[in-house]
């Protein structure tokens, strides 16, 4: 069908991936650092375009046909009536927002009226709460917002020249705070109660859709944020879960409808394929063993891993809940976490080792079990982040979640998705590809764990959890 390719615009670089539309196979790739801070909250939208440009060197992008766009998520461009951004872009990792998020949640009558509104409680990252503190903050840049984007959108718009239609997809849409997964619409009125007054959004595209022609031909399809994007490029579908171990953690599944919870746990989000992903977050997981590998006074995490297979499942008995900074699932924002379980025989660095491996994976467990009590179907479970290659987690991780585990080889994934939706609006449009049939590329590459006879093993090490855990928190979990 021809040769397409995906950028993905992540917080401090941008890579670029060249595939063949009909298999995925990656032709060349290419890669530029953006020229911001790593840590910064603001940021000049011009930084990402200067970044693309870099990555795109050398005749990268000679012969393709198409180009899909991911991109960092929760990201807020906010523009003038002339298209102009009013000042920086807000970044995901801002989290001055989290009072302004607060005032949103209380606004609306509390966590159970935006769960049901737009499937999700606003969070400190999320557009909607950028808007707030902006409104609170900066209330004369505020005013002067006539439109919002995020950071693919923003991006889309221009490499299309600035076209008078915005567009977003389904996918970036879901994660604003002011967009259902549920109805597919927008709620402007939450846009109001955080900006103060109605601003132009971008239309919403389907899966297949094309966001416009380049003057050179050059087909842009409608882009989506990073999550999206990568679980794209894994290739998910039903029945498939990732679990993402970065300092906190996440579970999220591909769902055939969204899911509005009003417990405020699951975030319904759209994916890009038209399903759904809703997901739910954990505020502890490596962030758990980098703790215990400094308490105990070891080197990093592989030699943390290699100490926890020293012990046996159910580390002599040890738990840790591990709750370092608060917990989010189960919603306990105040707690600390619980070492339980000591004796003299237990007072062994393995079983400590063992114990925060074992913690982290049951409180991702809890995760998972949140969307299983929902009718999430979860039976075979990526596993996803630098934490993914330690022996200790392959070998605890298919008993604790009994389910098949699949750790992928490393990719740049998002840019696959990205470049697989491309290849996807190009086939819809030339009429190869129907609009709900995904070109069937090769799934990743990957290593697979068995839970096998272990499953019982790891469901008398989630038993011993579950136990301490409920006695620590009773009711935790509405028991």
């Amino acid at each position: 069908m021809g040769i397409v390719a995906g950028l993905d615009s992540s917080s401090g670089f941008t890579r670029i991936v060249v595939c063949d539309a009909d298999t995925g196979a990656v032709l060349r790739h290419g890669y530029a650092a953006h020229a911001v801070e790593p840590k910064a909250t603001e940021v000049d939208p011009q930084a990402w375009l200067l970044s693309l440009g870099e990555a795109a060197t050398g005749g990268l992008l000679e012969g393709v046909q198409a180009i899909g766009v991911s991109a960092q998520q929760h990201c807020v461009v906010p523009l003038d009536h002339e298209g102009a951004p009013v000042r920086a872009a807000l970044v995901g990792n801002d989290r001055r927002a989290q009072v302004a998020a607060a005032d949103l949640v209380e606004a609306l009558g509390g966590r159970q009226a935006w769960a049901e509104a737009v499937g999700c409680v606003p969070q400190a990252a999320q557009p909607v709460a950028k808007l707030r503190w902006l409104a609170r903050t900066e209330p004369e840049a505020a005013q002067r917002v006539a439109g919002v984007l995020q950071a693919h959108d923003w991006l889309v718009w221009q490499l299309l020249g600035r076209p008078a239609r915005r567009t977003t997809d389904r996918g970036g849409a879901s994660g604003t705070g002011y967009w259902s997964a549920a109805t597919g619409a927008y709620r402007p009125d939450l846009v109001e109660l955080a900006l103060g007054h109605q601003a132009v959004l971008p239309d919403v595209l389907g899966p297949a859709d094309t966001a416009g022609v380049t003057p050179e031909g050059l087909l842009i399809s409608a882009g989506t944020g990073e999550t999206m994007a990568a679980a794209f490029g894994l290739g998910l579908g039903i029945g498939d879960a990732v679990v993402s171990l970065g300092a906190s953690g996440s579970v999220m599944a591909v769902h055939h409808e969204a899911l509005a919870d009003p417990s405020g746990l699951i975030t319904s989000l759209a994916d890009a394929t038209g399903m759904h992903l809703p997901v739910v977050h954990t505020a502890n997981a490596v962030r758990a063993l980098r703790g215990t590998a400094e308490m105990l006074g070891v080197a990093g995490l592989e030699e943390l891993s290699a100490l926890a297979l020293k012990s046996t499942p159910g580390a002599s008995g040890l738990v840790l809940l591990p709750y370092l900074e608060g917990e989010r699932t189960p919603s306990l924002p105040h707690t600390a976490g619980t070492l339980s379980g000591l004796r003299r025989e237990s007072m062994k660095p393995e079983h400590l080792a063992r114990a925060a491996f074992e913690g982290m994976l049951c409180s991702l467990a809890d995760a998972m079990d949140v969307l299983r009590g929902r009718g999430v179907a979860v039976r075979r479970v990526f596993l996803l982040g630098a934490a993914a290659g330690l022996p200790a987690v392959q070998a605890a991780a298919p008993a604790i979640f009994g389910a098949q585990v699949v750790v992928p080889q490393p990719a740049d994934y998002a840019a696959l998705g990205a470049a697989r939706q491309a290849a996807w609006a190009l086939g819809a449009a030339h009429g190869s590809l129907s609009p709900q049939s995904p070109p069937g590329w090769q799934g990743a590459a990957a290593q697979v764990f068995e839970p096998g006879e272990e499953g019982a093993v790891g469901q008398a090490v989630r038993q011993q959890y579950t136990a301490t855990r409920d006695q620590i928190h009773p009711g935790a979990f509405g028991a």
